[in-house]
């Protein structure tokens, strides 16, 4: 069995006839890889590898591309594939498709080789590297057959490392600690839900205490004491072997939105729990206690209020939330006594911060940098603080044939021009983003100039500072437009939160971690909201983001990551946590 160290140390010659195959038809990619050695992780190699694609041409990029075979396509058929395509592609059926199925197959690739100028790529063997099926592949298919050149030929290229990942993984004998036991385990929670065909997981339903029951199974399992709190917080200690040591918490939630993808909140429990079970089966213990808590509610589906298991552990709990209803009439206190629960015990929930070592959470990141700049983690530097408005304009209703264009009191397109203010604001600081989400003309007509508009306005920034500084600008330019137009002006403040910077300690031990595990470190702050920002009032906190794949979309059924991050993400955050001082 080849080794790292094989690798390292062999000539470059040898360097590149071992590698032959981890890139179709590609041995150039090695020999400029070969320079770089040594490398002292496996994460090292392939991000070299991967670097050396990144900075070529795009002629050469495009070569890489066309040197890959069609899926069931021609080469397949006639038996000329390499060995390594002929077992990815037979991994996930591909040669035993129906007529039918071929058929399609081989009008989306004309279809797509068409439109691209290069073959579709897809790592048949998928996030886990068991290989997808063969209706996903075509999901897949059509659904990349939408996008731009530029997005696409990104999107190919990364599956040609993703490829290449799996290659070097078998090449190497590779086997993975934490990736894939946390994908499994996030497909099994994944299946419970409070909608038929798509995961939903809202608060205290059905499907959330079930969720909880298994999370709580799952840390006994690794070696944790584990029970579910007042609030339905799933708490898992991993006890110090010094008694009156000081506890670091970890953990993320467990309910969802509605439509959610596997692993927002939930990869944050996940990871923890399987690098716990490694310790215990070792018999290590930590100088510190470890507390993994699943957070039962931080996206605010059912009861429309965020961070009821976060804020309870923070003390920061609002008891007035208990009266709130959700749409079946059903108030959050019943909903809590019918899981069981006593809610006069929620006080008691709260951490002393004078015993708490600090707040660690894993989270993917939500976003495409990472995607983009080819990196499977992220160190956060904060989390953005969040101001949001909901906007009324009144202008006047009248006829579209018979009001001329300098008469009119449009609303909508006092609207239109709000929502240019705010893209062309919003984009003059990194951190800085702006958002109109939500538009709507009410009772809107196709021949009636619009009368009335409303709309969303959310500004988030890292820096309260900058954020502050442009939503002033952006009221100030609204109240502009409308005094212009004729336009009347209501605004309502939905949501103002303050930035939660992450503890620069925790941070740069963080990001330790991660060049220890061969990659670079690199700071990144948060768009989206999370359970670190309340435990941000009572302890240092800091956050590791994860990879995100299909263009680093969430919220939504298309969220994925790979097992290889998940698993890169489980040894930096083992390696923080035996390291941390």
């Amino acid at each position: 069995m080849t080794t790292l160290t094989d690798l390292s140390n062999c000539s470059p010659g040898d360097f590149v006839r071992t590698l032959h195959g981890i890139y179709e038809h590609s041995p150039w990619i090695a020999q400029r890889a070969a320079a770089r050695r040594p490398f002292a992780t496996l994460a090292a190699l392939k991000l070299a590898l991967q670097d050396v694609v990144r900075d070529v041409s795009e002629d050469e990029q495009l070569s890489l591309l066309r040197a890959h075979p069609e899926l069931a396509g021609k080469a397949a058929i006639a038996g000329a594939l390499t060995r390594e395509s002929t077992g990815e592609q037979a991994s996930s059926g591909l040669d035993k498709c129906s007529p039918d199925e071929y058929a399609t197959l081989h009008q989306l690739n004309r279809d797509y080789g068409d439109k691209f100028g290069f073959p579709f790529i897809l790592a048949v063997r998928g996030p886990t590297g068991r290989g997808l099926t063969r209706r996903e592949i075509i999901d897949t298919f059509a659904r990349r057959l939408q996008n731009q050149r530029a997005d696409e030929m990104a999107e190919a290229l990364r599956q040609v490392h993703r490829i290449a990942e799996i290659r070097l993984n078998d090449l190497l004998g590779v086997e993975l600690a934490f990736g894939p036991q946390v994908m499994q385990w996030a497909e099994e929670i994944g299946a419970w839900s409070d909608d038929e065909g798509a995961l939903t997981c809202a608060y205290m339903t059905d499907a959330h205490r079930r969720t909880a029951a298994q999370l709580a199974e799952w840390m006994r399992q690794a070696g944790m004491q584990a029970h579910i709190d007042a609030v339905g917080n799933v708490v898992g200690r991993y006890a110090s072997s010094t008694p009156d040591a000081k506890t670091l918490i970890t953990g993320s939630h467990y309910d969802t939105v509605r439509n959610a993808g596997k692993y927002d909140g939930r990869l944050g429990i996940l990871l923890p729990v399987a690098v716990v079970r490694h310790l215990h089966e070792r018999g290590e213990r930590l100088p510190f206690h470890l507390e993994v808590v699943g957070f039962a509610e931080e996206e605010g589906v059912r009861f429309k209020s965020t961070f009821l298991g976060s804020s309870a552990l923070a003390g920061r709990f609002n008891a007035a939330l208990l009266d709130q209803q959700d749409g079946d009439g059903i108030t959050m206190r019943q909903a809590i006594a019918d899981a069981g629960h006593d809610v006069s015990a929620i006080a008691a929930i709260a951490r002393d911060p004078a015993r708490l070592l600090g707040f660690v959470e894993v989270h993917i990141e939500q976003g495409p940098v990472l995607l983009e700049r080819g990196l499977p983690l992220g160190v956060v530097s904060a989390i953005a603080g969040s101001s949001r408005y909901l906007v009324e304009l009144t202008g006047l209703a009248s006829h579209a044939g018979t009001t001329p264009m300098g008469m009119r009191k449009d609303a909508a397109a006092a609207a239109a021009e709000i929502v240019l203010l705010v893209e062309r604001r919003c984009a003059q600081a990194p951190s800085l983003v702006g958002t109109v989400g939500q538009l709507e003309v009410p009772d809107g007509s196709v021949n009636v100039v619009p009368g009335r508009c409303k709309l969303s306005l959310d500004i988030r920034a890292a820096d309260d500072a900058v954020r502050l500084a442009a939503v002033d600008e952006v009221l100030a330019g609204i109240s502009a437009i409308c005094a212009r137009r004729q336009v009347g002006l209501s605004v309502f403040k939905l949501l103002e939160a303050e930035a939660a910077p992450c503890a620069p300690r925790l941070m740069d031990q963080l990001g330790a971690a991660v060049e220890r595990a061969g990659l670079p470190r690199f700071d990144l702050p948060s768009g989206a909201g999370h359970d670190a920002m309340q435990m941000a009032a009572i302890t240092d906190v800091a956050m590791l983001f994860t990879r995100c794949g299909n263009g680093g979309i969430s919220h939504n059924p298309l969220e994925t990551m790979t097992a290889d991050d998940a698993e890169v993400a489980g040894q930096v955050l083992l390696d923080f946590l035996r390291a941390l001082r």
